[in-house]
């Protein structure tokens, strides 16, 4: 008897020492619960023809069940080939320049010595990241339209002025740069707290050896935030399918089709606009899959080759 009462008392005991930390996690926990585990069961619409008014889960006569049909109708559909290629090719190029720019701030920030005009570049950093979306988009097409900015520069030294806003090669361009301005600086904050928790006596240590401040940053900082950015770089790649919709749906306009126009979008169009509930959840639910199995993929190669993984 003893022997099965001293797990209990330490589980009990656990849960007493650590019973601020349970109660501080719970409305997060709560959140999560309510509005992504219980909302599920609308996954079974994805294999039905549904319409609102319908029960979800019956097998009434009213009920009708058609397996994969909206998923193969989707494949098989004529926009297939431009949504995944788009939604790809957005997601990958804030990827591949978007990923390192917060990596690249944080280390330039972390080297300034003058605390005022750190705390002061810091807070500007953040500030895009605070704007809404809507915003955004009504800087970004006052900029770039005819009389914008942009062409404003483009005609003082004597060129042409270029119709961004329907110039379907320029949209890639347009869109990354902007998503990198609103969020480098919000990203930079996970390395700048874990820059923040390096020993000092490693690089005094550093300089006493003669390393400058470049082979410090290069031998200290960076192997210490090594967790942190195969962390972050995994959910990146978890996301490749993942483009900005919002801001997408604000800024693009039907001659952008051929670039512009990604899953969240047409899911937009098709599925709340054009009613096509069951049709949106197939969508939604087969990207979702594949984010995961990315994500999943991604995990099993930094556990295996860096030792850094999310389980």
């Amino acid at each position: 008897m003893k022997a099965t009462g001293q797990p209990n008392k330490f589980v009990s005991f656990r849960l007493r020492e650590n019973m601020q930390l349970y109660l501080i996690m719970l409305p997060v926990l709560l959140h999560i619960f309510i509005f992504s585990y219980i909302p599920l069961y609308g996954i079974v619409i994805a294999f039905q023809d549904y319409y609102p008014g319908k029960p979800f889960l019956s097998f009434h006569e009213s009920v009708h069940w058609v397996g994969f049909k909206h998923f193969i109708e989707f494949f098989n559909g004529p926009y297939f080939g431009r949504l995944m290629r788009n939604t790809f090719m957005l997601s990958l190029y804030f990827f591949a320049f978007g990923f390192w720019v917060p990596i690249l701030f944080a280390l330039l920030l972390n080297e300034l010595k003058s605390g005022l005009f750190k705390k002061y570049v810091q807070t500007a950093s953040y500030l895009p990241h605070f704007i809404s979306n809507v915003v955004v988009a009504g800087m970004v097409l006052s900029f770039i339209n005819t009389d914008g900015i942009f062409n404003a520069v483009v005609k003082l030294f004597g060129g042409t002025p270029i119709p961004l806003n329907a110039e379907p090669a320029y949209f890639p361009a347009i869109y990354t740069i902007t998503s990198i301005w609103k969020s480098f600086g919000w990203s930079s904050i996970l390395y700048l707290s874990s820059m923040s928790s390096i020993d000092p006596h490693l690089y005094e240590a550093a300089k006493m050896d003669g390393a400058n401040r470049f082979k410090q940053m290069l031998h200290i900082t960076l192997p210490s935030i090594r967790p942190t950015i195969f962390i972050l770089l995994i959910f990146a790649i978890g996301n490749l399918l993942s483009a900005n919709s919002e801001f997408i749906l604000l800024i693009y306009n039907p001659a952008l089709f051929e670039t512009a126009d990604v899953i969240g979008t047409y899911l937009y169009r098709d599925g709340l606009l054009g009613g096509n509930f069951s049709s949106g959840t197939a969508i939604g639910l087969f990207i979702s899959l594949i984010n995961f199995t990315l994500l999943y993929i991604a995990n099993a190669l930094s556990r295996k080759y860096s030792d850094y993984a999310l389980w």
